[in-house]
């Protein structure tokens, strides 16, 4: 691959990115602006820029090397990312945006009445928002390394340090601008590739490498998947979704429920056209490229197949196009994260001032940056599903029963928020060596969303049941805001 094209790919994403934000500056004046555009973004805006942040480093490449290494049973990711936004429209968005909420930490202290219930929550949303990040930025140094042979560590470094300075130069409202900008960058790079790629096949010039039927065998596909497997993994897809803090903080930025609800149906349909492509470069990979199904190297496969199977200086312009994508992919991602968590830091110990949320914008970048120097990625969607699993066992359920549950208690919350997070903590933190000395147990911890998510809840509802007496005087009143329209209030 020619370097020069990976540095001018990433070069140019990065100053786009950077002037859009700056421009986002010139309106952001007010702490509203900086922690949720002043509640001012527009439904299709707004699901162009949870398109950007959403749609991450796991969506961008690692669907499309997933399928390669796995086959058609890899499509159950793209499924369950895009089902989570349906729960996310019928359970969470209008309430949430009712709430007049900043954060989940606000949520939950003023559904619950309590500050011990909003530390728990501050301190699982930065786990969840550092390992999020962590992923983005592993992304991003095997992408700088492929394309332009410099040492993995570049493309993190230079990921974290982009996105700290424009978060913390214009918050909220200059990342909506840039987000919107990356989501449209990002399915431009490849769904032009893809149909490029598609046309050149089409006149029969190349031959697939594998047959079908040696290419999707189908002990590859969704009938030769473990039940309990794809069962988990759907859980912590669908449920993972609706505690994502960078996404939830984007439903604070409309004007009002109805319009939470249409931002909603829109990111529907633009996920749903999205993942179309990254699942057809992963089917393509498998047929005309099954050397590059080596884990560690599989997430690879979009930046390396435009020019492999499309001649010329057409396939290098494609992988151009690529790598702009994919690097816009890492940016949007953890520019969301960054704003989510600066957000949290410094309300909580920072004052809540705009100078408090730029220092907590540098502290949130620089830890996952720590963390993803000194590990190596094991494959980008499996990461991203691991930290769904985590979210879908300790934010998702105090969520949901705050919304729509009143016997909700402060300790029934903290409790469940524990219970999950230690479970699921445990399962994935020390699953390789408790499989390795106890094989049969192995799938459980693998993917420990199907058992973790239910006694997290059980956990929840029992002590809060036990607790009955201290569900807060003005949870009616609290709940009525959630569920009751605007214009009919």
């Amino acid at each position: 691959m020619n370097a020069a094209i990976g540095y001018a790919a990433i070069i140019a994403v990065a100053v786009a990115s950077a002037l859009i934000g700056f421009y986002g500056l010139r309106v952001s004046r007010t702490t509203s602006d900086f922690y949720v555009a002043s509640r001012t973004v527009r439904p299709w805006w707004n699901a162009s820029a949870i398109g950007g942040e959403y749609l991450s480093a796991a969506s961008f490449l690692g669907v499309a090397g997933l399928i390669l290494l796995t086959g058609t049973g890899g499509v159950w990711f793209p499924i369950g990312y895009t089902a989570g936004y349906l729960m996310l429209l019928l359970f969470v968005a209008a309430p949430l945006r009712r709430s007049g909420a900043y954060t989940i930490p606000d949520f939950t202290e003023a559904r619950l009445d309590s500050v011990a219930v909003r530390r728990v929550t501050s301190l699982l949303v930065i786990i969840v928002g550092w390992f999020y990040i962590v992923p983005q930025l592993q992304g991003a140094a095997l992408t700088v390394r492929i394309t332009t042979g410099l040492p993995s560590w570049a493309g993190s470094v230079a990921v974290a340090v982009l996105v700290a300075a424009v978060v913390a130069a214009g918050g909220m409202r200059s990342i909506t601008f840039v987000q919107a900008f990356q989501f449209w960058l990002k399915l431009t790079a490849l769904a032009v590739p893809v149909v490029a790629v598609l046309l050149v096949l089409g006149g029969g010039t190349t031959e697939a490498a594998l047959s079908p039927a040696e290419a999707f065998p189908p002990s590859a596909g969704p009938g030769g998947l473990d039940w309990y497997r794809t069962v988990s993994l759907m859980v912590a897809l669908l449920l993972g979704t609706l505690g994502l803090p960078h996404v939830l903080v984007r439903f604070y930025t409309n004007p009002d429920g109805p319009a939470a609800r249409r931002t909603t149906v829109i990111v529907l349909g633009l996920l749903s056209v999205f993942y179309l492509f990254p699942t057809a470069f992963g089917l393509l990979g498998r047929a005309f490229a099954p050397d590059l199904a080596v884990p560690g190297e599989a997430d690879a496969l979009i930046l390396v197949l435009p020019d492999r199977l499309v001649p010329g200086p057409l396939g290098q312009v494609l992988t151009a196009l690529v790598i702009a994508g994919a690097f816009a992919a890492f940016l949007s991602t953890s520019s969301g994260l960054v704003v989510s968590l600066a957000g949290v830091i410094s309300q909580d110990l920072l004052g809540g001032s705009v100078r408090g949320f730029r220092v907590a914008a540098l502290v949130s970048s620089l830890v996952p940056l720590a963390v993803a120097l000194a590990t190596e990625s094991s494959g980008l969607a499996g990461s991203v599903g691991l930290v769904f699993a985590f979210t879908a066992s300790t934010l998702c359920p105090v969520l949901l029963l705050g919304i729509w549950w009143r016997g909700l208690t402060a300790r029934g919350a903290i409790s469940g928020m524990l219970t999950g997070a230690v479970l699921s903590g445990a399962a994935i933190l020390g699953g390789p060596v408790i499989g390795a000395w106890l094989p049969a147990v192995r799938p459980f911890l693998e993917q420990p969303a199907a058992w973790t998510v239910p006694l997290a809840v059980a956990v929840t509802v029992l002590v809060s049941r036990g607790d009955h007496r201290a569900v807060p005087r003005g949870t009616d009143a609290f709940l009525r805001r959630l569920h009751v329209p605007e214009d009919a209030r």
